[in-house]
This record gives structure tokens, C-alpha cells and sequence, in this order.
């Protein structure tokens, strides 16, 4: 997360810091919670492959470093949230490579959740990211107008809570839609901020609009995408000469366990 370089204005009840700090601990708390669960329930451990290791501390260490950034704004260190924000803007770019690298990864090991058809799956992933990146660079670009960077940086932070939603919600029992679903949930979030900002000035700030078209965009271009001939051929690109070009892109998977039991032959 960028600079911010100039704090908001003490006005009685207009000081928004309160609401953004509520809302990244919300946020990491969301995404903490869905993680914890998933290994306490036996659904992931400490043996997956390195590279499922190195994506978790990618990610995570980008929710400890927005919530350490809205913790700072709100205790007033606007010098260390400066020099932190530095970091985290390069820290984008280690999370697009990671998150690419382990969907290619799921995809050609045939590792994709059984709830998700692996085509969407290697849409949205990827997708998910540069929609998060470019409200996270569009805040950083705009961190001296202090009021769109917090609701850019917070709108581009909604999006990356799916993973976490999508480890709470049940997700089997939502099949086909699974995605869209926690897609739906994340958008609370940006919604909380627009109410927020109604109650306490009568008016929502533009910023949020612009998150939520881009994040619009995102479950746009994933449906165009997956149901289309070019989600065909990069699927078949990144899959080729591995065990996920056996697995049919648009179909749902079994879930873990052995596959049904075949019906016997009628008569």
C-alpha cells in the first residue's frame, strides 16, 4: 500500500480512519478465518508441495501488510505507513507471479476444487489478480488525495477475500455457482464503504464506483472468457502434457472419496 500524504481532516464526525480500520480487520479476519478452518477440518495441510507454501506466506504477508498500513493511519505514523507502502507496491507484483504460477500448477497437477470448472477456475484466478493490482497501483497513484486512495486500496483488498469466503460458505452445495457466490459475498464489503459514506456525509464517494466497475469487470471478462474459444485454447496451452489435459475444462469434478458406484443394467 502506497503513502498517504496527507492525513484527513479532524472533523467531528467525518474522520473516515475508523471505518477503514474496522474494515481490514474485518477483511483479514474473513480470510484468516477461512484458512484456519479449512486445515482444522483435514481439507488442506502442512504436506502440500512448496510452491502451495510459497503462494500461502505471498498472500498472507500482503493481508499483514494492509492491515499493518490501516494501523498506522489510524494511529497517525504516517512516516512509517510511507515507507511500508514502498514495499507492499512491490509486493503486488510478487503476488501476481505466485498466484499465476500455482493456478498453472492446480491446473496441469488436476488439483482444481471439485466445485469449480477448471476453465473458470484458470480464468478468474488470474483475473482476480490484475483487478486487485490495478486498484491497488490506480491507489498508489493516487495517494496524495487521500479520500480515492483508502476506498481504491479497500475495494482492490474486497476482491482478494474470496479465497477466504470460498473456505467458509459451503461451497460443494453451491455447485455450478460456487464462485459466483463468494464473488457476491466480497462485494459487502465496497457496499459497507458506500453506506458508510452516506451516513456520514449524504454522499458516496466516486472511488467506490470505480472499484465496483472493475470488480464487475472481473466477473464479466471470467464469464466471456470461459465460455468462449479463447478460454478453450489457453486452457489447452497451459494444461497441455500433464495430467489436466485429461480433465474436461467445463465439467465439475468428483468430490474427494471413491467415485459413485456404477447403476446395474436395467432388466
Amino acid at each position: 500500500m502506497a503513502a498517504i500524504a496527507e492525513s484527513l481532516p479532524q472533523v467531528p464526525g467525518r474522520d473516515d480512519r475508523g471505518f477503514f480500520l474496522g474494515g481490514a480487520i474485518a477483511m483479514a479476519a474473513t480470510i484468516a478465518a477461512g484458512f484456519v478452518l479449512n486445515l482444522v477440518m483435514g481439507r488442506s495441510s502442512f504436506g502440500a508441495p512448496l510452491i502451495i507454501h510459497a503462494h500461502a506466506l505471498t498472500f498472507m504477508g500482503w493481508v499483514v501488510i494492509f492491515l499493518t498500513q490501516n494501523i498506522l493511519v489510524a494511529g497517525g505514523n504516517i512516516v512509517l505507513h510511507r515507507r511500508l507502502g514502498w514495499l507492499a507496491a512491490g509486493w503486488v507484483v510478487l503476488m501476481l507471479v505466485m498466484g499465476c504460477a500455482v493456478t498453472a500448477f492446480d491446473i496441469r497437477a488436476g488439483r482444481v476444487p471439485f466445485f469449480f470448472k477448471p476453465l473458470q477456475f484458470l480464468v478468474f484466478d488470474p483475473l482476480s489478480l490484475i483487478a486487485f493490482a490495478s486498484l491497488t497501483y490506480a491507489a498508489i497513484a493516487l495517494r496524495r488525495r487521500t479520500d480515492w486512495h483508502r476506498r481504491l486500496h479497500f475495494s482492490g483488498m474486497a476482491i482478494l477475500v474470496g479465497p477466504g469466503v470460498g473456505r467458509i460458505l459451503p461451497m460443494p452445495l453451491l455447485a455450478p455457482w460456487a464462485w459466483e457466490v463468494s464473488f457476491a459475498v466480497c462485494l459487502l464489503f465496497p457496499l459497507a464503504g458506500i453506506v458508510a459514506d452516506l451516513r456520514r456525509s449524504g454522499r458516496a464517494h466516486p472511488a467506490w464506483f470505480v472499484g465496483l466497475a472493475v470488480t464487475f469487470g472481473l466477473l464479466v471478462g471470467t464469464e466471456a472468457i470461459t465460455y468462449s474459444p479463447v478460454g478453450g485454447a489457453l486452457y489447452k496451452a497451459v494444461a497441455a502434457g500433464s495430467a489436466g489435459a485429461d480433465v474436461p475444462p467445463l465439467a465439475l469434478g468428483h468430490p474427494p472419496g471413491p467415485p459413485p458406484a456404477a447403476k446395474p443394467p436395467a432388466g
